[in-house]
């Protein structure tokens, strides 16, 4: 169906529902649209308020992104019941009846890619509201080579993380400045990648960045990686987020999470040349036996924690600590993934 198509379609089925009896406060007037999915069909609706809503069927156990909350667009999980049907939806509501020709336009454009993306409705309408998103974001500067690096990392986890649990970016926090790039209930990891040909020697920031979770298990992850030409060897940096990108259930929430740690699909462009092979992977568990600075070792040393910004490199080159088992290392992943269901 084309965009004109659609576009009369809704309003056909606002304008009815409109024209109904006020329902109660906490209802919704429905009417299904032909746009079917692997959950049912998408559906308008209109609130006591006069408040306009597109439904978008999903499963009763899938989490809808939070975030967006008003003044103008409020996004959340709706349960719907009557005779013969009980269907979750998320529910995009327009709170703002000046702005119903524009949210008109939005919502024919989810209605365009779910007709695309039937298996996976919701994450179309999340495409669309990233993409009207990207019209007001500002210009960023490009990473540099170290952030790159460091971001490569850090994806390369992420999408082994995403291979069982396709909702797996949830445990992603290294983006929005958490201590630990990845935790879980009690498991974390901490990424480091170089792109130095020698040595093992992470940069550590920060004196809570090598303490465990309370009662659980910290590791650290180390990546060599070699640089390598357009054409050559290796995976793509641009290749490693599409990558994430399709794996994951939640592709505006990732895109959100890539856009923190200072990537944006408008400057894709800056690294289209960008390869790296891994040349070599190291694990460690930060234990007792691992070096490092903390506040709990400084304090039980006695030493008053006074020291703020503290950053300092740890040499790993030597044989000790013990790196991990490649099967330990397996592990470690499967407890992240099972303690998040």
């Amino acid at each position: 169906m084309t965009d004109s198509a659609f576009r009369r379609v809704v309003e056909q089925h606002w304008s009815a529902l409109e024209g109904e009896q006020t329902s109660g406060e906490r209802n919704l007037r429905v009417s299904y649209l032909p746009v079917n999915t692997g959950s049912g069909p998408l559906a308008v609706g209109v609130d006591h308020d006069g408040h306009r809503h597109l439904l978008v069927p999903t499963h009763s156990h899938q989490k809808v992104r939070a975030g967006l909350d008003g003044p103008v667009l409020r996004l959340r999980k709706r349960p719907l019941e009557d005779k013969a049907i009980y269907q979750t939806y998320a529910d995009l509501g327009c709170l703002r009846g000046d702005l119903n020709d524009l949210f008109t336009e939005l919502c024919v454009d989810v209605l365009v890619v779910a007709e695309s993306m039937p298996q996976t409705p919701v994450k179309a309408l999340y495409r669309v509201l990233d993409r009207w998103r990207a019209l007001f974001r500002t210009e960023s500067k490009p990473l540099g080579p170290e952030r790159i690096a460091g971001l490569f990392g850090e994806l390369l986890l992420l999408t082994r993380l995403l291979e069982q649990d396709p909702s797996a970016h949830r445990f992603w926090h290294g983006p929005h400045g958490h201590r630990h790039d990845f935790s879980t209930a009690t498991t974390a990891v901490e990424v480091k990648s170089t792109t130095v040909g020698e040595g093992r020697r992470p940069r550590i920031h920060g004196l809570d960045q090598l303490e465990p979770p309370a009662g659980g298990v910290l590791c650290l992850a180390w990546f060599r990686l070699q640089r390598t030409s357009a054409d050559g060897m290796g995976t793509g940096f641009i290749e490693s987020i599409e990558r994430a990108l399709r794996l994951c259930d939640d592709e505006s929430a990732l895109l959100e999470l890539l856009a923190a740690a200072g990537y944006h699909s408008s400057d894709a462009h800056h690294y289209r040349d960008v390869r790296f092979v891994i040349s070599k992977e190291t694990w460690y568990r930060v234990d007792a036996e691992f070096p490092g600075l903390t506040s709990q070792a400084l304090a039980s040393a006695g030493v008053p924690v006074t020291i703020l910004e503290v950053e300092y490199t740890v040499d790993l080159s030597g044989e000790h600590p013990v790196p991990l088992t490649h099967d330990t290392v397996s592990k470690v992943i499967d407890t992240m993934i099972q303690e998040s269901v």
